[in-house]
């Protein structure tokens, strides 16, 4: 840096009839080894005149070009004229080649960041959209079988019953999608307290899907030793993640097979297991499970209907909790899902720690 800095920061001026439309246009460097003779042959440039009022002798200009597109330029000064030789070029070229390509990656995140944004927005805004008029629906098809509106035949019913079954398939969806909006746009606020795990999570999460457990003629058992409900996390997160993985053991696991929730409170940790009887998982899928969008392949699991985001969330939320979430399998028998918070979290008025612990997704 120097004094005075009279070309600073906010600077503007027209391209157009200057020295720089013409390196902007060629895409070649431009040197200019003495600045007073230069203004003395164009005494219009007002940028000229300000960095000879600086004390600036020699210019050094090269365009950054980014797929042939011009987005910038980076320049260097020197007080003394004649400064720069064939080395210096060669260094200032490369270094604006390097920049060419340091923009082009900010820009292609930006893009990423921008597509990412409308993504999120647009997910959420239909999941929110269609959660009303099928719940509504929902309620309108209970009123209708229940026999408010009059008797129905058992063909009726019957319908009635298939659709119930397509809406609420629709609506887990528009749940899922909307906790996945939630989730990259950054919108899970932990609000972390004491809470009965069984009580406050557990239960609503098996009220929220027990309809899937009848529909398969699953049986479902909850083993809740004394002393494992009190947890500390956030509630609705954690029902969020209950919901998903109890949905996955009644969607994937085997019809009229038995499914398992374990939960398990130690000094410094708690632990729950969903666990299920069914096709499960190859050993090389593994690693696949966790990620958004992502399905597995076999042909045991390509059949059932999903979004793939369910477990992605999972993972998300219990990374916020600082724990991990990791899935075991023997293939064509069984699959177990096991997470982990570590105890006691940090609340939202507690201080705030050192550190935040990251987790993993096994």
């Amino acid at each position: 840096m120097y004094e005075p800095m009279l070309l600073g920061p906010g600077y503007a001026e027209d391209l157009r009839g200057s020295s720089l439309a013409a390196v902007e246009r060629t895409g070649r460097l431009r040197l200019i080894h003495d600045l007073e003779d230069y203004l003395r042959m164009k005494p219009g440039s007002a940028s000229t005149a300000l960095l000879v009022r600086e004390g600036v002798r020699s210019s050094m200009t090269c365009p950054l070009v980014v797929e042939g597109r011009n987005v910038g330029f980076l320049f260097r000064s020197s007080r003394k004229p004649h400064s720069y030789g064939e080395h210096q070029v060669a260094i200032h070229q490369a270094v604006a080649e390097r920049l060419s390509q340091a923009v082009e990656k900010a820009y292609r995140l930006e893009e990423l960041e921008a597509a990412n944004k409308a993504y999120t927005e647009m997910l959420g805004f239909v999941s929110h959209e269609l959660t009303a008029p099928l719940a509504s629906m929902l309620m309108d098809a209970d009123v209708i079988t229940e026999g408010y509106l009059g008797e129905l035949t058992e063909g009726q019913r019957e319908k009635i019953r298939g659709m119930t079954r397509k809406a609420e398939y629709l609506l887990s969806l528009t749940r899922e999608y909307l906790d996945l909006a939630r989730v990259e746009g950054g919108q899970l606020d932990m609000n972390v307290r004491a809470v009965d795990f069984v009580a406050d999570v557990l239960a609503p999460a098996i009220e929220i899907t027990r309809s899937q457990f009848d529909d398969a003629g699953m049986g479902l058992d909850a083993q809740t030793p004394d002393g494992a409900a009190q947890v500390d996390c956030d509630p609705a997160l954690m029902q969020i993640v209950m919901v998903n993985l109890l949905g996955n053991a009644a969607k994937y696991g085997r019809r009229n097979g038995m499914s398992r929730v374990t939960l398990e409170r130690q000094d410094l940790l708690f632990r729950g297991e969903v666990w299920n009887e069914g096709p499960g998982f190859q050993e090389e899928d593994r690693s696949r499970l966790f990620r958004k969008f992502s399905r597995l392949q076999s042909p045991d699991l390509r059949a059932k209907k999903g979004t793939g985001v369910g477990l992605y969330t999972c993972w998300r939320i219990l990374q916020l909790h600082g724990g991990k979430i990791r899935a075991e399998s023997a293939p064509g028998e069984w699959a177990r899902f096991t997470f982990e918070i570590p105890q006691p979290l940090r609340r939202a008025t507690d201080p705030p720690a050192a550190t935040d612990a990251l987790g993993s997704r096994e």
